[in-house]
């Protein structure tokens, strides 16, 4: 698969790498090279099957996941 990637550098110093064809998916690093590995996993876990299991407890399905970011 190949995938565009547009890479910035930002105001703070940092190269910002981000996939124009997958929304929200980005990432940054310090060097450029760093910028496009990190994005890398990015895509990658962008495109890792969803395994979180519907939760039946109520009265509709629904899926719910804790999103913890730093």
């Amino acid at each position: 698969m190949n995938l565009k990637v547009v890479i910035e550098k930002g105001e703070d110093g940092y190269y910002v790498a981000s996939v124009p064809a997958l929304k929200g998916c980005w990432s940054q690093g310090k060097t450029c090279d760093e910028g496009l590995k990190n994005v890398r996993e990015a895509v990658e876990l962008y495109l890792e099957p969803d395994d979180i299991a519907p939760v039946t407890n109520g009265p509709e399905s629904r899926k719910e996941a804790d999103l913890i970011w730093n």
